[in-house]
């Protein structure tokens, strides 16, 4: 149940069924509107598509959600907005580590001396091919992009990157998976993580650790709500975790990476 008090902002969106989500892509394309094959419709162009045929509105259902937006000073999910159409695609993982460089980051995701080097904008993952990964250093913790991948968000691998008194944090983005991730190591152990849609889905050694940045983004940790913006509202809280908001300027190549060669 909710927390005395505590009131979220909820908003409404239509629910489409496959019959009338494939409609939707078909009149997005002939429209020129951009839109995958798979995965979630851009609520902007859901909108256009019912104005452009009311006939059909009556089909969709509705479902409630919350929408995560600060309640607090600090980094906000507004922040993150340009993610959301942005150059990291619908897969990716965003991984924040203190403690360690930036070669060591890349060896502990996966790469040989011989994989790292500099990543240029031509560089890309594909399925059958090499994985890119890049890195920067901002302020105090080393950030690693990987691209359609998501080994940083394996507690295994996360729990490493915060060896020896270290700390780490991800937020993986994955539209066609059953669900996202935020996780927090330190000290060689998952902390938390979560599933920012649904932020009452959570575990580690201390899963409650990040309630409170849940609740400054207007989340009740306790509700069964599903979450609006869930990748936003991830990234905004690891920002507050570690100080580092991500923008477009911290992605622009050429960077530090590696091409891994092997599966994920």
């Amino acid at each position: 149940m909710p927390q005395p008090g505590f009131t979220p902002l909820r908003i409404t969106r239509r629910l489409l069924g496959r019959s009338l989500s494939l409609a939707v892509r078909e009149w997005a394309r002939a429209n020129g509107y951009p839109v995958s094959h798979r995965g979630r419709v851009a609520d902007e162009i859901v909108e256009a598509f019912f104005a452009a045929n009311p006939d059909v509105c009556e089909q969709a259902g509705t479902i409630e959600l919350v929408r995560a937006t600060t309640r607090t000073p600090g980094p906000s999910p507004e922040d993150f907005a340009w993610q959301k159409d942005g150059p990291l695609g619908p897969i990716y993982t965003v991984v924040f580590a203190r403690g360690i460089d930036e070669d060591e980051v890349l060896r502990r995701l996966g790469a040989a001396a011989e994989d790292i080097r500099t990543v240029l904008d031509e560089d890309h993952s594909y399925p059958e091919g090499s994985q890119i990964i890049t890195v920067a250093r901002i302020g105090n913790w080393t950030v690693a992009v990987e691209e359609d991948g998501w080994r940083g968000a394996d507690s295994g691998r996360l729990a490493r990157l915060s060896d020896e008194g270290g700390e780490a944090v991800a937020v993986m983005r994955h539209d066609y998976a059953a669900r996202h991730h935020l996780a927090h190591a330190a000290d060689g152990t998952l902390i938390t993580d979560i599933d920012p849609t649904f932020p009452y889905h959570r575990q580690g050694s201390d899963p409650d650790r990040l309630n409170d940045h849940l609740r400054n983004l207007g989340i009740d940790p306790d509700a069964t709500d599903q979450i609006d913006n869930p990748i936003e509202a991830a990234l905004a809280i690891a920002a507050r975790v570690t100080g580092v908001v991500l923008t477009q300027r911290h992605l622009r190549r050429p960077l530090l990476g590696a091409a891994i060669p092997s599966a994920h």
